[in-house]
């Protein structure tokens, strides 16, 4: 089963395919992309990359890992309806 992790605090030069290969030392990297501002196409320092099995040993090691200078934070990505959280009831 496949996962998606956020990869965060990206080098501005980091590419997909940079992604791709750091990622594919852990199993079958099914997609990587770059998030980039609309207007202007720079990269906005995070992605997400869908790897299949060894997702959670990415997870494990890359997290914390220098990577093109930058130390990297990974997580695994959640889908809009998990980010949200219900707000407190008002007293």
């Amino acid at each position: 089963m496949s996962k998606t992790l956020r990869v965060g605090n990206l080098h501005s030069e980091t590419t997909s395919q940079d992604l791709h290969f750091l990622c594919s030392q852990f199993g079958t990297v099914l997609s990587a992309k770059i998030m980039t501002d609309e207007a202007t196409g720079a990269s906005l320092g995070f992605a997400f990359v869908e790897i299949g099995d060894g997702a959670n040993a990415a997870l494990e090691v890359l997290h914390r890992h220098l990577f093109q200078g930058r130390v990297l934070n990974v997580q695994e990505a959640k889908l809009p309806e998990e980010r949200r959280r219900p707000s407190p009831p008002r007293r």
